[in-house]
């Protein structure tokens, strides 16, 4: 099964995208938008930049968990992955973004 984008509304108004794996789960989160069609935005950037190796920037948070985030080519971030137990785990989750994120199914929760 193919992963796809979900568009939700936080209580405050603003939207989110995620986008999720086959199985359902969230790979990739991204800030919050004021307004709907940035959030699609942000998708956009997510299927255009997601193939390239070198938009994912991988880091480490401060308990010593791998994350990554994937930016735009302007240095921007679309969004921001899990924390993952292994480096290994979350080359696993660049391959599922660089996977799915492709995808064009779009699921508006609003």
């Amino acid at each position: 099964m193919s992963g796809w984008f979900e568009i939700t509304q936080a209580n405050d108004g603003q939207y989110r995208f995620s986008l999720k794996a086959g199985n359902g789960e969230a790979i990739l989160t991204s800030e919050l938008y004021k307004a709907k069609p940035s959030a699609l935005v942000g998708i956009e950037s997510v299927q255009k930049n997601c193939i390239d190796d070198s938009r994912y920037e991988r880091l480490t948070a401060k308990n010593g968990k791998p994350y990554f985030n994937l930016k735009a080519a302007n240095h921007q971030v679309i969004g921001t992955s899990q924390l993952y137990s292994s480096e290994q785990s979350r080359e696993k989750g660049i391959d599922s973004v660089k996977n799915n994120g492709i995808q064009t199914v779009i699921k508006d929760l609003t």
